[in-house]
């Protein structure tokens, strides 16, 4: 007699199958995951060691000094976090005001469709070309001249399509019912989105933000044009040491010093450069951190 017939619940040949089947794709999905993992804890182990004799408290509070040969890199550390701090701040609000009206506001119709496309085109246009655009728009035609302002708000343009293209898809995951209940209620649109799909959608929102900060930290090309500088004279002591730049002025940043001093300069020694870029992707690591546990906090606080 066969199994069937003797227990009429067990899993017959078919479905014994379809599990093998099943647990052997959970297994290449999971290993493909763990190979994306490796290389970059691979490329951090490796930097951490090459790095490693110059890594120290004074390498990261000290400014560069003869010729970018001693001392330490506060200088381009701190032109990078005003750099990724002042683009934030103006591509952030534009970014998810825009998402929003893409979203909730505006119709289905060839305009709509228009502004879709050129945010799509937009996020695939190359760094260079957005540095030579912030450097006719803002350094020419605004007349910024080349300063942290020029160099932020061409990092902002850069960054854009992914704040406003994580915005509204964390805005479509709301489900509508939200909506239809809160109009039930008397609310406009407005106080609908404020109090209801803003606060439910925040946590992917953070992912763009996230995105933005990462890349902007990393970008070369578009601050070449339009501010960034090799080397720049800073105070030994008082506040203009720690905060060296205001908005009107050039300024040293960690992707082009790192770039400087492992192409242009000379006698630099090897554990700066690989000391440079671990700071580097630290302070990436480091914010993206708490961006990720301030979305994790609120993703635990929805109710749905």
């Amino acid at each position: 007699m066969s199994n069937e017939l003797k227990n009429p619940f067990a899993a017959t040949n078919q479905e014994r199958q379809a599990r093998k089947k099943e647990k052997l794709i959970q297994l290449s999905t999971q290993f493909i995951t763990w190979l994306l993992v490796i290389p970059v804890v691979a490329i951090i182990i490796f930097l951490v060691y090459k790095s490693w004799p110059a890594l120290s408290v004074e390498f990261v509070t000290e400014n560069p000094k003869v010729r970018m040969t001693a001392g330490g890199i506060w200088a381009p550390l701190i032109g990078t976090f005003f750099l990724v701090l002042v683009s934030l701040l103006i591509a952030a609000p534009i970014g998810i005001l825009a998402g929003v009206y893409l979203n909730e506001f505006a119709r289905d119709n060839w305009l709509t469709r228009f502004i879709n496309l050129a945010v799509v085109n937009l996020a695939g246009v190359p760094s260079i070309v957005h540095g030579l655009f912030g450097l006719g728009a803002f350094v020419y035609f605004l007349g910024m001249d080349r300063c942290l302002l020029a160099a932020s708000c061409t990092v902002a343009v850069m960054t854009l399509p992914v704040i406003i293209t994580s915005t509204k898809e964390a805005l479509a995951s709301v489900p509508m019912s939200f909506r239809v209940a809160c109009w039930n209620m008397g609310a406009t649109k407005w106080q609908t989105i404020r109090t209801i799909v803003l606060p439910n959608s925040i946590s992917g929102i953070l992912t763009g933000v996230i995105l933005q900060v990462a890349r902007a930290a990393g970008e070369t090309a578009p601050i070449l044009f339009t501010g960034a500088m090799i080397s720049s004279r800073v105070a030994d002591s008082g506040w203009d040491a720690w905060v060296p730049y205001g908005l009107e002025d050039r300024f040293m940043a960690l992707s082009y010093h790192l770039y400087i001093i492992s192409t242009q300069w000379q006698n630099v020694p090897e554990s700066f450069k690989f000391g440079t870029a671990a700071v580097m992707i630290g302070l990436v690591i480091a914010v993206n951190s708490i961006s990720i546990g301030f979305r994790i906090y609120l993703r635990s606080r929805k109710k749905w």
